[in-house]
């Protein structure tokens, strides 16, 4: 092990800023660094602030190592010299520690230590750390020096060097702070070792951003750094102690890591000295920055920084193309880098969707946030445009208007007609074209196979390209650079020699990589396979993989070549195993009827087979000759000659590629037909002049073979084509052409005969032949058009090689309201926006990023170039463009259900904010009151506003504050609003509108004479100048019609244990789909288990409510028997069922079923009110009910009405033979079966047994039946009970404390038990407690008191032994049932048992014993329930935040299930004190992650105290409670693991700081019960367990 004193002088890097050599950078710079600091900026007190992740890693060796270097100091100064002194401070890591409190925590701490104006504080950490412990330097005694230690490489290239500083606030980031510059910024590149790699790649975002802006070289680097980069960090070399830190030890990947990084800093340093404020200069650095932040408010914490930033730099950067400051070249470079790193680059890419779940950015919200920022002037913002890769537009940032942002960042686009007038046919537009994407991907080929350097001109910078690209790279096959800002790529080719790559090699949907790639994958190396690297995999999207490639594959496997389809056969992916003779060559057959590119993938590789190729072609008539006459030219370009012979047979020697100097790849062919298609359809004239006769691409044809005959004026040089269209709507449609030579340009020739018509009156057809291909595209293109053109109103139709298409009048056509389907296919896109430059009201093309395969500039070009107007849309805002015509997409807003925001209305007093602070914080969503909201956003009161304005002007405010509260903030907030929000109709529509939106309206209810009470005492708002009860009574119907769930707030703190805000948690997960509260139908293996339900028949519930606990012992919900319900005698009104609803729920956690049993069915509901009871039923829906029972033989309207609005509930359809004529084996019974099967989740079928045979016959229905819906087949009567006994989902139960059975024949769940083990179908078996001492233990009691009130035959016993083979014999019985397992067998049981859970696994012991007996065998397996014990006791007592910490006291072997339980509830910082410090030390080890923070005495001062104490070492221990740890204040939670004494030394002192005290005795018990559920599958009788286990401890 190396040591301080061996580390060598660092060779170091020094940066100016502010013209002081302040910026240090190098590797193993900690002794350097130290006796720098205690030289340069000498105090008496150093402090060293960090978290609690640095602080594990480094901070015990920078101590070790300041101490040292200190004495060192000291003592060559002589002995009179005073030592300076070391203290640390360390606080939880995140952005959540970045506050106020802590700051004033970090404060209160320096002046408890008696830091003086003679103190330097180091920051040690990453952002967080560097602005926060910037800003207490900056106040400190009116501000002290400070040193940064960057240890992120954000912070190295960004956070550290600028001296900014500050804190966040709830109202947003980084709002209160200062700049205070740091004495010193120590850059140590050895810190990014220990970085985790997403982190990395977060911090590369900053350096290339920085590179953008500044350096062209410097990005350069980056582009060709990549591995060598990624290496130095992420694998780096340890040759020898300290690599790195000499330039003679360095590696090339260090000094280029070094390089980068420094290019950074020196940028930043460079900026910051010419404007220190952010004068103009300084806002370069926030390139990426302003739609990046606008990201990172919505889906942080889930994308990082730089992830945000870096899809912010390519949305700016795609602004800057679309104005015309930058190329396509550039935004593709940037595009390849960040990609190239691991960066998104899009919000639509699979890891950012799969990293933010629901969460999503709509360009309003974006929008929105994007205004909060003090630069901004009206519609502009400001936003930093790069001119070049390395340059900006301005040096500041640039004003771009709202709505190039909106246009730029909608996923969506409106094309809008062109305004026809007189002088169109003037209008001459010349422009280029993207280069050609078939050349542009075979030259990539070529030029990678070959031998020596080839610059490559004119290359497609697009998605297909970058495939290409990426995956030649990837396997080794050359090297390529960037000249001349990106327009030459310089290929040096590797020769043929290629090595499987890392990783499989992605595709997305570029079919011409995927085919050619097949092929050049077949020459990889055999000699590169290693033990993980075997095989190369070719995949891609899920349109890839039905893209056939089977005839490739099958020629090339007929050959000789190893190729396993991974998942379908025919497509994508392949694996492809090398061998030694690689692609074997001689002859080789394929079937090239389907796609050209087969033969091209085969031609391409040819020359580098064992053998000279023979390749003759199979299967009838040739797909795309033109393309592979194209392969053929440019093969001979690259030095190889391929031979034609007859009858579809091609020779290609052997050899090797010599690659030209340059090639230029001329235009994209296909891609010219779009702008010469759009002179074609408006009547301008265009110009294309790098496109012409001599290409050698077969669309180029297009202009004079399509174009030409439907009525332009063509004019075709060898190098141009220039076309001047007809006027509006004159085209001529096509009687018949064969466009096999062109078949991509299809798409564009068909939107054009859409409107070709004649003046003759004679059929306007076209037909299109020769294009059997395009089905196996990107999509099948001829189905899509048929599809979409369909939308418009034009009669298409496929024929057996093509398509055939009626054109119309433009004027009879209308633009699809849903906007074109692409079907993510570029051509498909750019056809149809062709069309949309002539049909009225304007057309919505969806997915319009689809272009970027081959035209990334497309929608820039249409608009600045070719003049078609076009407007951003986003179906997913619930606001669009303004104009007339994006109105009518208003409507449109395709929100997550599970986010939308929640809003409440109700009257004033009826607990709407109280309930919705509570809810929103389970919920993980904002609070915010409308009124709060309304106040603040006007600076006045309510009061203030209504005595001034009066209460109309206030009404028609508060709509419109809640119109625009509704756009932005739609999602993710609960919205309390005031109780008048129903008074204007505006405010009801927006509400109503939040429904259809799939917003969750909810009115909260309060008894009225309640409210009234409360109000009278409130004098903070304004009278309503009326009595309160006509104020509701005016409301009330307006509450009910305009909200979608209605939830009633009982004037009651708590009903066995349940709050009005626990229940109200409970209502709001269940109808937003979070936690639906349903019953469980399997048990803790996966089984099928009995569930039940208890039909309550009460009159009143209310009298019942203690009892409701023990009624509900082992059933899975309560069944409401509304119709039994009764009020004075009397029908119950909607009102009193409701509150009797409500303080249900209080009484218990079960799902409710909610029946109204009418007369005809069985129950005591009016037959004739049938209109009535479909209110009740849908009030229940509203009410949040889990179930609602609904009998089949009302009308079906009636019935289809109610489960359309069913939502998350769940339909009993319920069927009751009262007659008791219907047969369980005869027609009746099927005929109902399958109306309820239509109607409900769950069947319930009732009839009535004669005698015991039909209940044979009954068992007999339900196993023939045909469905997967859980059913309910019961009968009635006394010779019905077996089949009740029989009867596995949620069976009616009864129970002795009910005042009557809620039908004939009900049994209680014991009786249903006992009858289950008589009849032999629920055997005894035996539980046992293992360890000792046990004499004494409770858990007999626990158990054996669970099994006897659920009527269940088991029993539990003690089995005391030392050793635990002992029990092994006992665990092996078939009649063993499950077991507990104590001191001292945890740990040494495990041996014997068949697995253990994931729980167990992690704590390390195991205290229950579960049998899991399937049709497979038995098992045995481990689980731990002790941390479910403290935990669960835990849960409900206290709120967990990111500032709670726990304390454990004791660190043997319960203390592991504390920490894990403490680990669950989301506590991030634990403290242990363990008299053997080196026993914390083990659980640190064990326990990386779980913020473990040793302590040496409990009454050493902790940073922030803890709020829960768990003890976990024995009563007996005469350890002194200090009352230090009780320095939280009121209100902690104290856990007592021992459970003799039942009042511990410690809880009694709890007693007296008024702490909350949790006895052992409870956590046992709680265990317990979890234990109980975990075997018998049902939950424990709780009450009856707790109240006999206190009566036999005392």
């Amino acid at each position: 092990m190396t040591t301080l004193s061996e580390q060598p002088e660092p060779d170091v890097v020094k940066v100016s800023i502010l013209n002081e050599e302040s910026i240090i950078l190098g590797f193993h710079l900690t002794k350097f660094m130290l006796r720098d600091v205690i030289t340069i900026i000498p105090s008496s007190t150093y402090v060293i602030c960090t978290d609690n992740n640095i602080a594990s890693i480094y901070l015990s060796k920078i101590v070790d190592s300041f101490n040292l270097i200190c004495s060192e100091i000291t003592l060559s100064k002589g002995e009179n010299a005073s030592k300076p002194r070391l203290i640390t401070y360390i606080i939880p890591p995140g952005e959540q520690s970045k506050s106020r409190d802590t700051k004033a925590d970090i404060e209160d701490f320096l002046l408890s230590k008696a830091c003086t104006r003679d103190t330097c504080i180091l920051a040690m950490g990453g952002g967080v750390i560097g602005d926060l412990v910037g800003f207490v330097a900056s106040t400190f005694m009116r501000g002290v020096p400070f040193v940064q230690i960057p240890t992120t490489l954000l912070a190295m290239v960004d956070s550290s060097i600028g001296g900014k500083t500050a804190v966040d606030t709830p109202n947003g980031k980084n709002l209160i702070g200062c700049f205070w510059q740091p004495k010193r910024i120590y850059i140590d590149l050895i810190f990014l070792e220990t970085l985790p790699e997403r982190e990395f790649i977060n911090g590369m975002a900053e350096v290339i951003k920085t590179a953008a802006i500044s350096n062209e070289l410097d990005f350069i680097n980056l582009e060709n750094g990549v591995e060598s980069i990624r290496e130095a960090v992420l694998n780096p070399k340890r040759d020898i102690p300290f690599q790195g830190a000499t330039i003679a030890t360095r590696t090339p990947s260090q000094s280029l890591l070094l390089s980068v990084i420094m290019a950074s800093a020196k940028f930043k340093a460079h900026v910051v000295t010419h404007d220190e404020r952010e004068g103009g200069l300084r806002g370069l650095l926030n390139f990426g920055h302003s739609i990046g932040h606008a990201i990172e408010a919505i889906l942080s914490p889930e994308l990082l920084h730089g992830e945000c930033v870096s899809i912010g730099m390519i949305k700016e950067a795609e602004i800057a193309r679309h104005l015309g400051y930058l190329n396509q070249v550039a935004v593709g470079r940037l595009y390849r880098v960040l990609n190239s790193y691991g960066l998104p680059v899009s919000l639509d890419e699979k890891k950012v969707l799969d990293l933010v779940g629901k969460k999503f950015c709509t360009v309003d919200r974006l929008m929105e946030i994007m205004k909060v920022d003090k630069k901004n002037r009206g519609d502009q913002k400001k936003i930093v445009m790069l001119s070049s890769i390395g340059n900006t537009y301005e040096k500041k940032a640039t004003d771009i208007s709202d709505s190039i942002i909106r246009k730029i960042l909608s996923p969506e686009i409106m094309v809008l007609p062109i305004k026809s007038s007189p002088n169109i046919s003037s209008t001459h537009v010349t422009m280029k074209t993207p280069g050609s994407k078939s050349i542009s991907n075979r030259a990539l080929v070529l030029a990678a196979l070959g031998d020596g350097t080839c610059r490559l001109k004119g290359l497609l910078h697009s998605d297909d390209t970058q495939v290409m690209l990426v995956a030649l790279q990837n396997l080794g096959g050359a090297r390529f650079e960037w000249e001349d800002n990106g327009e030459t790529l310089v290929v040096t080719g590797g020769g043929g020699n290629l090595q499987i790559p890392d990783n499989e090699l992605y595709l997305g949907n570029a079919g011409t990589a995927s085919r050619f790639l097949t092929t050049v994958c077949t020459l990889v190396s055999a000699d590169t396979a290693t033990k993980t690297k075997k095989h190369t995999i070719l995949t891609g999207n899920a349109r890839m993989k039905q893209r056939p490639i089977g005839p490739l594959v099958n020629a090339l496997r007929a050959n000789g070549s190893q190729i396993r389809y991974v998942e379908k056969e025919g497509s994508l992916p392949i694996e492809i195993t090398p061998s030694q003779t690689k692609l074997k060559g001689g002859k080789i057959n394929l079937a090239a009827s389907i796609s050209s590119q087969y033969v091209s993938s085969i031609l391409l590789s040819a020359p580098y087979a064992s053998e000279s190729v023979t390749l003759s072609l199979t299967g009838g008539q040739v797909i795309s000759q033109p393309y592979i006459d194209m392969t053929i030219a440019m093969m001979e370009s690259f030095g190889i000659k391929v031979e034609r012979l007859e009858g579809d047979v091609y020779r290609i020697p052997q050899g090797k590629y010599t690659n030209p100097s340059e090639y230029v790849i001329e235009s994209d062919a296909s891609s010219a037909t779009y702008p010469l298609a759009v002179a074609a359809i408006t009547g301008i004239t265009c110009t294309l002049p790098n496109i012409g006769s001599s290409s050698i691409q077969g669309d180029a044809a297009f202009a004079v073979k399509v174009l030409k005959p439907m009525g332009c004026t063509v004019t075709q040089t060898e190098t141009s084509t220039t076309v001047r269209g007809p006027l509006i709507g004159s085209l001529r449609p096509l009687p018949h052409i064969d466009m096999e030579t062109m078949t991509d340009a299809f798409l564009t020739a068909s939107v054009l005969a859409a409107v070709a018509n004649n003046d003759k009156g004679e059929e306007c057809v076209t037909r299109i032949t020769g294009i059997a291909n395009q089905r196996v595209k990107e999509c099948n293109r001829i189905a899509a058009m048929v599809h979409e053109l369909s939308k418009f109103g034009v009669v298409a139709s496929e024929l057996p090689d093509g398509i055939q298409i009626h054109g119309s009048k433009i004027q009879s056509l209308k633009s699809p309201i849903d906007g074109v389907k692409c079907y993510d296919d570029h051509r498909v896109a750019m056809s149809f926006s062709v069309l949309g430059c002539v049909i009225p009201d304007g057309t919505i093309i969806r997915e319009k990023k689809c272009v970027e395969k081959t035209w990334p500039g497309w929608w820039d070009d249409l608009e600045t170039k070719l003049g078609i107007n076009l407007l951003g849309i986003d179906f997913e805002s619930s606001y669009h463009d303004s104009s007339e015509q994006a109105d009518s997409f208003a409507n449109k807003h395709l929100q997550d259900e599970k986010n939308v925001s929640i809003i409440f209305i109700g009257m004033r007093g009826a607990g709407k904010s109280t309930l919705g602070k509570a809810a929103a914080k389970a919920l993980n969503r904002e609070f915010l009151d409308m009124d709060h909201h309304f106040e603040s956003t006007l600076s006045t009161t309510i009061t203030e506003f209504i005595a001034k304005e009066g209460w109309e002007t206030f009404r028609a405010k508060e709509t419109e504050i809640f119109k625009s509260l509704l756009n932005t903030h739609s999602s993710g907030y609960i919205i309390a609003c005031g109780g008048g929000i129903v008074e204007t109709p505006s405010s009801r529509d927006l509400l109503k509108q939040h429904s259809k939106n799939h917003g969750k309206v909810v009115h909260i209810v309060r008894d009225i004479n309640d409210i009234i009470r409360y109000l009278n005492e409130d004098v903070t708002r304004p009278s309503f100048n009326e009595e309160l009860i006509d104020v509701w009574d005016r409301r009330k119907c307006w509450y009910k019609e305009y909200s979608d769930f209605e939830y009633v707030s009982i004037n009651t703190s708590n009903i066995n244990g349940i709050t009005n805000e626990k229940d109200m948690t409970r209502f709001l997960k269940f109808i937003v789909g979070q936690d639906t509260n349903l019953i469980e139908p399997f048990d803790f293996f996966g089984r099928t288990r009995r569930t039940f339900f208890v039909s309550l028949t009460f009159p009143d519930v209310n009298p019942a409510l203690p009892n409701i606990p023990t009624i509900t012992h082992g059933v899975d919900a309560i069944e409401l028997r509304v119709d039994l319900l009764s009020q004075n005698g009397s029908l119950p009104s909607v009102e009193y069922i409701s509150q009797q609803l409500a303080i249900l729920r209080r009484s218990s956690p079960l799902p409710i079923i909610f029946t109204v049993r009418s007369q005809g069915q069985g129950g005591k509901y009016p037959d004739t009110q049938e209109k009535e009871m479909f209110l009740l039923l849908e009030h229940a829906i509203k009410w949040g009910c889990e179930y609602v029972d609904v009998e089949i033989g009302w009308s079906p309207s009636l019935i289809s009405k109610l489960i359309k609005k069913k939502g998350n509930t769940k339909i009993i359809a319920s069927w009751h033979d009262i007659s008791g004529t219907m047969q369980w084996d005869g027609e009746e019974v099927r005929r109902r079966h399958r109306v309820a099967q239509e109607y409900g989740d769950i069947i319930k079928i009732i009839g009535r047994a004669n005698c015991l045979s039909d209940n044979f016959k009954l068992q007999n229905f339900v196993e023939s039946r045909h469905s997967d819906k859980p059913i309910i087949a019961i009968n009635m009567g006394a010779d019905g009970q077996l089949s009740r006994i029989l009867n596995q989902h949620l069976t009616p139960v009864t129970h002795p404390l009910l005042p009557s059975k809620a039908a004939p024949g009900q049994l209680s769940v014991a009786e249903i038990h006992k009858s289950l083990h008589l009849i032999g179908q629920l055997p005894k078996k035996k539980f046992y407690l293992f360890g000792t001492p046990i004499a004494h233990s409770m858990s007999p009691t626990i158990h054996n008191t669970g099994f006897e009130v659920l009527g269940l035959p088991h029993y539990y016993d003690i089995f005391e032994s030392e050793d635990v083979a002992a029990v092994k014999p006992i665990i092996e019985d078939a009649e063993f049932g499950g077991g507990s397992v104590t001191i001292p067998h945890k740990i040494s049981i495990i041996p014997f048992l068949d697995q253990i859970t994931e729980h167990s696994k992690l704590i390390g012991a195991v205290n229950t014993i579960l049998v899991d007996e399937n049709k497979n065998g038995r098992k045995l397996i481990g689980d731990n329930t002790d941390w479910l014990g403290i935990f669960h006791s835990i849960k409900d007592s206290i709120e967990i935040n990111s500032k709670t910490t726990g304390l454990i006291i004791g660190a043997g072997g319960t203390s592991r299930a504390a920490l894990y339980a403490l680990h669950q509830l989301g506590v991030s910082t634990i403290y242990v004190y363990n008299r053997t410090q080196s026993k914390i030390t083990e659980l640190i080890d064990n326990f990386p992650t779980f913020g473990i923070v040793p302590i040496s005495s409990l009454s050493e001062p902790i940073p922030i105290p803890p709020q829960i104490i768990i003890s976990t070492i024995p009563a007996t221990s005469n350890l002194e409670i200090p009352n230090e740890i009780f320095s939280f204040g009121k209100g902690g939670i104290i856990v007592e693991m021992a459970y003799k004494p039942r009042r511990t030394k410690l809880l009694i002192k709890g007693d007296e700081k008024e702490w909350i005290g949790i006895e052992g005795i409870q956590v046992l018990i709680e265990q317990g019960v979890w234990q109980f559920k975990n075997w018998i599958g049902k939950k424990a009788p709780k009450n009856i367990i707790s109240q006999n286990v206190y009566q036999n401890y005392n």
